[in-house]
């Protein structure tokens, strides 16, 4: 029996208008169909990643920037601006913050539970949803549990049962239906209801076989993206479908099509059938004025991939995505004559803050308050203990335990994916930086957790971002040119004078690269090699000195695999020789969840540095920097670096003196 599309009248719609004081303006779509006409609108969540409210547990305070509950309040409002409209969801929904590490981890999924996305997602009426990479990292059988509590169909084309592959696609054994095929009533520009024949098809990307090989392993296998697209879509078409839609929790690369693709969705729009792609995976934002400018067959200003409308809703809820379609009734079926594309936040900037453009669903809000508090006691609980205490205020003078701890994170993470891959012999080195270092934050911006019991929202105080995991591989020289433009954060020292400026403030201490698994100097009597946008200064300039791995100088040529940020692996502050073309694993997973993980499986983390790295001694010369007045609890735990205070500095900063 077929439904309605989400309906709302002309008559109901300046009558809901005028009672609110305000004219909400149909899409011109809805305004100008003909009898023969009908506007669909299809509205696109994705990456919603258990962030359904507005609040980062990890910081342990509310964010404007997020949440579906605000997201909810712009689908009502979208949805009074076209006469037929539906909803559906692009993936990774189960994992990405604490209240789904909380139900996965300590309350657990019974045979009839209702999982807290699903509690918010029923509410809003989503009619399907496809499986995002994130969907599997808590296991099968959770990820079971978990869609059964849906109101809504999910459908993924690509995700196979088993470890066979058939000859033919649409012989494969699939985990879930490759697609559905909603028969629906839709209006039409008169006004008279019609039959509309919706299919939609739902794609993962192929790499979950190894970022949850553990999980998967045995128990299904993956299939090409587009391959898979391309044998169903025809099925759909002579099944009667009017329009297909691809749900692709997958990203846009144009780059050569190759097999296996983990961003497929530019080929995606490229199958004949396809009327509309629907992406998401990458956490960015399509159509816009930032993400994908410039690539061939992407119209980033209309929102299209090879012709086809598409959309990507940002992530966490801070976006909608919007594909508004034109359809023509040709006969018995229904065709696409228009379209246009949207991508709408849920947030704007004033000011430098953010300033929500919509209010909660309160009921979003009322059936989730009981997760939400389970979750604040679950994060505010100790998961392990560190040794020693976590602080940054010595972190860009000697080598600091607040970094050390997200070094031996990235490492633990790292090795275990890379034990079975071709990387498995290729020494493994870890960079990080610290975030909070004072500068213009302010004098207590800085991380400061005790010794003693440490909690999941405590990791917020290690790493502010929410970057993912990467890993580069690159040659020793190009360790050291990375190091080098790292070391541009401090001033050129002249040997022999006394309290010279150390730091150069223009140079963002989220620049300050330290490398873990090597052994180096820094010659501060050597100008910086590098400026702080990455540009060459001083060709000729050498400050990193003894550079050292496994006791013995570095080989130029030997390769090395460098765990790191999405930030840093894709070019971000313009080190020499380091961008995407390094990148040889892409995880799935946040540095902070990582951290998390590596807290838990640890128990009692010691994050004591191992002080690898230390300033060239320099007879004779000392340097002045500031930091946070707190700084002086903590002067005997460095012992690489002759420290001493000298008085108050401005605006709550205390000065220090070091010896070189």
């Amino acid at each position: 029996m077929s439904r309605l599309l989400h309906p709302i009248s002309r008559r109901d719609l300046l009558g809901g208008a005028a009672a609110a004081g305000a004219l909400i303006m149909l899409h011109p779509f809805s305004a100008r169909a003909q009898a023969n006409q009908a506007h669909l609108r299809i509205m696109e969540t994705t990456d919603i990643h258990v962030n359904v409210l507005p609040y980062d547990y990890y910081a342990d305070k509310a964010n404007d920037t997020m949440g579906l509950s605000r997201t909810a309040s712009l689908i009502d409002a979208v949805r009074k601006e076209a006469v037929n409209s539906m909803l559906i969801d692009n993936g990774d929904l189960l994992q990405g913050n604490p209240m789904g590490d909380y139900i996965a981890y300590e309350r657990g999924m019974k045979d009839g539970d209702l999982h807290p996305i699903m509690k918010g997602m029923n509410l809003l009426g989503y009619e399907c949803s496809t499986l995002g990479n994130h969907e599997f990292n808590y296991g099968l059988s959770f990820m079971d549990k978990v869609l059964t509590g849906a109101n809504f169909p999910f459908v993924c084309a690509n995700l196979i049962r088993g470890t066979e592959l058939a000859a033919n696609p649409r012989d494969d054994k699939l985990y879930l239906k490759p697609y559905v095929i909603l028969d629906k009533k839709i209006k039409d520009g008169s006004g008279a209801e019609q039959p509309i024949r919706i299919g939609i098809i739902g794609f993962v990307p192929p790499q979950i076989m190894v970022w949850d090989l553990k999980n998967l392993e045995g128990n299904v296998k993956t299939r090409d993206i587009v391959e898979a697209a391309k044998a169903w879509v025809p099925q759909m078409k002579e099944e009667g479908a009017d329009i297909v839609i691809a749900l692709s929790h997958s990203g846009i690369d144009v780059k050569q099509q190759g097999d296996m693709m983990e961003n497929a969705s530019f080929f995606v729009a490229g199958v004949d059938g396809i009327d509309a792609v629907f992406t998401g995976h990458q956490h960015l934002v399509f159509p816009g004025k930032k993400d994908f400018q410039s690539l061939d067959g992407v119209d980033s200003q209309k929102g299209t991939l090879q012709g086809k409308p598409a959309v990507m809703g940002g992530f966490w809820g801070s976006h909608m995505g919007l594909i508004d379609l034109m359809l023509e009734r040709d006969g018995s079926k229904w065709k696409v004559v228009s379209a246009t594309s949207e991508a709408r936040p849920i947030f704007e900037r004033v000011d430098n803050k953010n300033k929500p453009t919509v209010p909660d669903d309160k009921r979003i809000i009322a059936a989730l308050e009981q997760d939400h508090q389970a979750t604040l006691a679950y994060v505010r609980r100790p998961v392990g203990k560190t040794s020693a205490p976590l602080y940054s205020y010595f972190a860009l003078v000697a080598d600091d335990p607040s970094v050390q701890v997200v070094s031996q994170a990235q490492t633990w993470y790292l090795k275990d994916i890379l034990k079975n891959t071709q990387w498995k012999d290729v020494p493994l080195l870890s960079a990080a930086a610290p975030f909070k270092a004072g500068g213009r934050n302010g004098a207590d911006y800085y991380t400061d957790v005790p010794a003693g019991d440490i909690a999941i929202k405590n990791v917020a105080d290690l790493y502010l971002y929410p970057n993912t995991v990467r890993a580069v591989e690159i040659t020793g020289a190009q360790v050291k040119e990375w190091l080098e433009m790292s070391a541009g954060i401090f001033n050129r020292i002249e040997p022999g004078k006394a309290d010279q400026p150390l730091i150069n403030t223009d140079f963002p201490s989220y620049n300050f690269d330290v490398i873990d698994g090597v052994t180096y100097e820094i010659d501060l009597s050597q100008p910086p090699k590098y400026d702080a946008k990455g540009g060459l200064a001083n060709a000729g300039a050498n400050r990193i000195v003894d550079l050292m791995f496994d006791g013995k100088p570095i080989d130029p040529k030997q390769k090395f695999v460098v765990s790191t940020n999405n930030y840093r692996a894709g070019g971000g502050g313009n080190f020499p020789d380091i961008n995407a073309s390094k990148i040889i694993y892409e995880a799935p997973d946040t540095n902070r969840d990582v951290i998390v993980r590596y807290i838990v499986s640890e128990g009692t983390i010691n994050p004591s540095a191992d002080d690898n790295w230390s300033f060239a001694p320099l007879p004779g010369t000392s340097a002045i920097f500031e930091t946070g007045a707190k700084a002086k609890d903590f002067i005997a735990e460095v012992k690489s670096l002759k420290i001493e205070p000298v008085g108050e500095g401005e605006a709550g900063f205390a000065k220090y003196r070091i010896l070189l």
